[in-house]
């Protein structure tokens, strides 16, 4: 269990000077004040977000609902993105440069919510893990496996609370998904066949930015490019376009592997896969490698692990689309729908299949449905989180406890998504992972794509 140091507001000392101990007798009781509904001294939380609008900003304004939360500053490299945060909390302070902001507010910063895009992920969580912050990072923790495994090793040494933001962690559905797979309601699990129909891919868009145009006032380019290699401004790349670009997202796989794959993950205690093979048609990386492809297909082999046995999992992309279950009834609506396209998976056990969603294993059942009511479900084994994923973090921060999905966890989740990537850039070649030594046994290519190189300036 992790335990987060004494912030500047509680008493340092048990035996300490004498004006500490008197100190002591003018903090008003935690029960005289919890009467009040007002928080304690020890529960204020001073928050700092990087990457004010967008899912950020959604973060950042799920954790100002919490009383004992007050937001100090923030950072955005665009005004008008982060426009309605910043006239919300008109009290914090506004920047466009997070480095600043720490070099300023360092001391009366708490807590960090990282909403920014994933080429800059690893470069602000490590900023605020440097100075012994509490860290909330969106999804996927990183762009590449070196910073995944640079954000885990900080964020240990720091010894505060993170949450990586897959929100579905913090779901019931997939606290059942894990008890029903534990009660042996499918038997031993053996295959896996999941995605997202999404296309994150910009390979139309490869010829548009042979034209450079002049970014918005209200955006700063250079700072938006963060560590990425310099490139002139082009309105394909943002607001909100970033995700299908190989320079600054991680395709579709990356963008939804930390809310798909989380639910076995969890159950099945993955860790991390002994091959990868991709398939992908119609895209060179060598001559199109700037846009992700319209489809993929990535096929993960996960090794035996305990009483369980070695597992296949089929990761499917865009257009290459996920194969219906057999045993699903004629006529019924497989994988369900998230933002107009098909996400989920199908889990399949030597005596049965369950379907989920996206999210948390959103809408988890047995199938066909006489299976599921036939069922007889076990008592819930785990504790359910009231209030939300962000509430999960704050409560653990104030508790001294891991978060629920804590770069411990988010990591290695977060490591299958972009040695997936790798893969994709390198389809074709099956790839033999060494999670342990972090490297791929078989292929200097594939060792060369595990760290970025960033642009003067930058650094972790």
């Amino acid at each position: 269990m992790q335990k987060t140091k004494l912030n500047r507001r509680q008493l340092l000392g048990a035996a300490g000077t004498a004006a500490a101990a008197a100190a002591a007798f003018t903090i008003v009781p935690r029960h005289v004040i919890a009467q009040s509904g007002q928080p304690a001294p020890s529960d204020k939380i001073n928050l700092a977000c990087i990457g004010a609008g967008g899912q950020g900003g959604g973060d950042l304004g799920a954790c100002a609902g919490d009383k004992g939360v007050t937001v100090v500053a923030m950072a955005d490299v665009d005004t008008q993105r982060a426009e309605g945060n910043i006239k919300r909390f008109s009290q914090a302070k506004f920047y466009k440069d997070f480095r600043k902001m720490f070099d300023e507010m360092e001391k009366g910063i708490d807590a960090v919510i990282v909403g920014t895009p994933d080429h800059t992920h690893a470069v602000a969580a490590m900023a605020a893990l440097k100075r012994k912050k509490h860290v909330y990072c969106e999804k996927p923790l990183c762009h590449s496996v070196y910073e995944a495994r640079a954000l885990v090793k900080a964020a240990k040494e720091a010894n505060v609370v993170t949450q990586l933001g897959n929100q579905g962690h913090s779901f019931d559905s997939i606290r059942l998904l894990c008890e029903w797979i534990w009660d042996g309601a499918i038997g031993k699990v053996q295959r896996i066949d999941l995605g997202c129909a999404a296309v994150n891919s910009a390979l139309d868009c490869l010829k548009d930015i042979q034209e450079a145009q002049k970014p918005p006032g209200s955006l700063d380019w250079d700072l938006w490019l963060g560590p990425a290699k310099e490139r002139p401004y082009h309105k394909s790349y943002c607001p909100c376009a970033w995700r299908r670009w190989v320079p600054f997202g991680s395709g579709t796989l990356g963008d939804w592997v930390c809310h798909v794959v989380d639910p076995v993950f969890w159950a099945l205690d993955l860790g991390a896969p002994k091959t990868i093979l991709a398939e992908v048609k119609d895209w060179d990386y060598k001559t199109q490698g700037d846009a992700y492809p319209k489809g993929d297909k990535v096929t993960f082999t996960f090794p035996a692990k305990g009483e369980r046995g070695e597992i296949t999992m089929v990761w499917h992309s865009g257009t290459v689309k996920i194969p219906r279950a057999k045993v699903l009834e004629a006529g019924r609506k497989g994988l369900a729908t998230h933002w107009g396209v098909d996400t989920g998976a199908y889990v399949y056990g030597d005596k049965g299949v369950i379907m989920y969603g996206s999210h948390g294993a959103e809408g988890v059942r047995l199938i066909p449905e006489t299976k599921m009511k036939e069922y007889k479900r076990p008592e819930p084994k785990i504790p359910r989180v009231r209030g939300g994923h962000q509430a999960d973090w704050l409560q653990a921060i104030r508790q001294g406890k891991k978060a629920g999905s804590d770069f411990s966890y988010g990591g290695p989740l977060t490591e299958i998504a972009l040695i997936g990537v790798i893969a994709i850039k390198l389809h074709g070649t099956k790839l033999e992972w060494d999670g342990q030594k972090c490297r791929f046994t078989n292929s200097a290519d594939a060792n060369a794509l595990l760290k970025e190189t960033y642009r003067t300036g930058w650094t972790l």
